[in-house]
C-alpha cells in the first residue's frame, strides 16, 4: 500500500487528485490479491501435494521479502529506474510512489502491481523488475535431526553431520543440503516420512506441503525428492516407531551420523564407553569392549537401556550370540547414549557373596593372628 504522497505526473500527463489516485491505488491492490495467479492459488494448511514433490514444488515462485535487493527498470522514463531495498517492513521506496508493501509478492506480481501504480503518473509504464541480490534462505527443521531448528542457507556453506567429515555445499540449498547442515538425521528418522511446507504467494499467509520419500533418493538416486529450498520452508522429518529394516544400510548414507558413543558396562573386559559407526548392532559393542568375561558374563541376559528425547527409558534383554547377524528383535542396532549392560552369571553371583561374606572373617582372623604374635613376643 503506498504510504506516501504521489509527486507531480510526468510526461505532460495530468495528475488526478490525491483522494481518486488513492482509490486507484486501492482497487488495484484488491485485484491483484482477489485475482491471483493459477500458481499461486491459496491453499489450505493441510492439503497435501500429489505424489511427485517435484511437480508439486515445480510451479513456486520466489516470494520477496525484506532483504532483497531489486532493480526497477523504466524505459521511458531512466531517470527513474534503479535500485531498490525492501525493509524490515516489508516496503520498498519507489520515485513518485513512496513506500509500497511488496512482501510476500512474486516477481510477476510484483511487476504488475508497480506497473497499476505507476498508470496515473506516466503514460507508458512499462518496466523490468528483477532481483539483483537475493536475501539469505531461513528454513526450519524439525523432528528427528540431530540438531532442530532455523538455520541460514546461501549458495556457500559447510555442512558436517554428527561424528562425519565437514562437507562443502555450493549452488542452491536442497532440502538434504539443510538437513546435513543440522547435524543429519538421527537414528530414529523415518525418511518415508519427510513433509516439506511452503508458503504460497498473497499477502495472507497460506500455505501447501509436499511428502518427500529420501529413501528413494539414497537406494534409487531419486532426485525429484530433494527439491530447492525457498525462504520460509518448514522440513519435518517424522519418527519411525521400530528401527527400519535399511537401518545399517542408512548408516552409511551422508544424512546419519558417522559416529556414536554407547557404555558397555557389567561383565565384559574393558567396560566404559566405547566409540563406534553409527547402527554398529548390540553384538558388536559387546566385542569392541573387549567381549564377555569366559564364566561371570551370563550371555543370555545381556540388557539395553535407551533414554528416549522426551526423557523416558526402555530397557529391554537379549542373548548374547556371535553367529547372529544384525537384528532388531536379537541384535539391534545402538544409537548415540545407548547403555548396554552384560549381566552376571549364577557362579559369579555365588562367588562374589562368598567373598562379600568371607572377607571380614579374613580381616577379623589377620587381627586375631597379628594380637597372637604380639603377644608371644612380649
Amino acid at each position: 500500500m503506498v504510504t506516501a504522497p504521489y509527486p507531480p505526473g510526468l510526461c505532460g500527463q495530468s495528475v488526478k487528485s490525491f483522494s481518486q489516485r488513492r482509490v486507484l491505488t486501492l482497487l488495484s491492490a484488491s485485484l491483484l490479491l482477489a485475482a491471483p495467479t493459477a500458481a499461486a492459488a491459496p491453499v489450505s494448511q493441510e492439503m497435501v501435494a500429489p505424489a511427485a514433490p517435484r511437480a508439486a514444488m515445480a510451479d513456486d515462485s520466489y516470494l520477496l521479502g525484506p532483504g532483497d535487493q531489486l532493480d526497477l527498470r523504466l524505459f521511458d522514463a531512466p531517470e527513474l529506474s534503479g535500485t531498490l531495498e525492501i525493509l524490515n517492513d516489508g516496503t520498498a521506496a519507489l520515485p513518485l510512489l513512496g513506500s509500497i508493501r511488496l512482501t510476500g509478492l512474486s516477481l510477476n506480481q510484483a511487476t504488475y502491481w508497480i506497473t497499476s501504480l505507476y498508470k496515473p503518473q506516466l503514460l507508458r509504464p512499462a518496466l523490468l523488475l528483477k532481483v539483483v541480490r537475493p536475501r539469505p534462505i531461513r528454513v526450519a527443521l524439525v523432528g528427528e535431526v540431530e540438531r532442530p531448528g532455523l538455520y541460514s542457507l546461501t549458495t556457500s556453506e559447510t555442512a558436517q553431520t554428527e561424528g562425519g567429515p565437514t562437507t562443502a555445499i555450493s549452488g542452491l540449498p536442497t532440502v538434504v543440503d539443510a538437513i546435513q547442515k543440522a547435524g543429519g538425521i538421527t537414528l530414529n528418522a523415518d525418511l518415508r516420512a519427510v513433509t516439506l511446507q511452503r508458503r504460497l504467494p498473497g499477502e495472507a499467509p497460506s500455505f501447501k506441503q509436499a511428502n518427500l520419500d529420501l529413501l528413494a533418493l539414497l537406494q534409487r538416486g531419486d532426485q525429484l525428492q530433494n527439491p530447492y529450498l525457498f525462504d520460509g520452508d518448514t522440513i519435518r522429518i517424522g519418527r519411525a516407531e521400530q528401527p527400519v529394516a535399511e537401518s545399517i544400510e542408512l548408516a552409511a548414507a551422508n544424512l546419519s551420523p558417522k559416529q556414536i558413543t554407547v557404555n558397555v558396562v557389567g561383565e565384559v573386559e574393558r567396560p566404559g564407553p566405547v566409540q563406534l559407526q553409527a547402527n554398529t548392532p548390540l553384538v558388536q559393542a559387546v566385542m569392541a569392549a573387549g567381549g564377555a568375561k569366559s564364566w561371570r558374563a551370563n550371555k543370555s541376559s545381556v540388557e539395553l537401556v535407551r533414554i528416549n528425547r522426551n526423557g523416558s527409558a526402555t530397557r529391554e534383554r537379549f542373548s548374547l550370540n556371535l553367529s547372529q547377524g544384525a537384528s532388531n528383535g536379537k541384535n539391534p542396532p545402538l544409537r548415540e547414549g545407548d547403555t548396554v549392560l552384560v549381566n552376571r552369571s549364577g557362579i559369579a553371583v555365588a562367588s562374589d557373596a562368598l567373598t562379600a561374606v568371607g572377607a571380614p572373617l579374613t580381616s577379623m582372623a589377620n587381627i586375631f593372628a597379628l594380637i597372637q604374635l604380639l603377644n608371644n613376643n612380649n
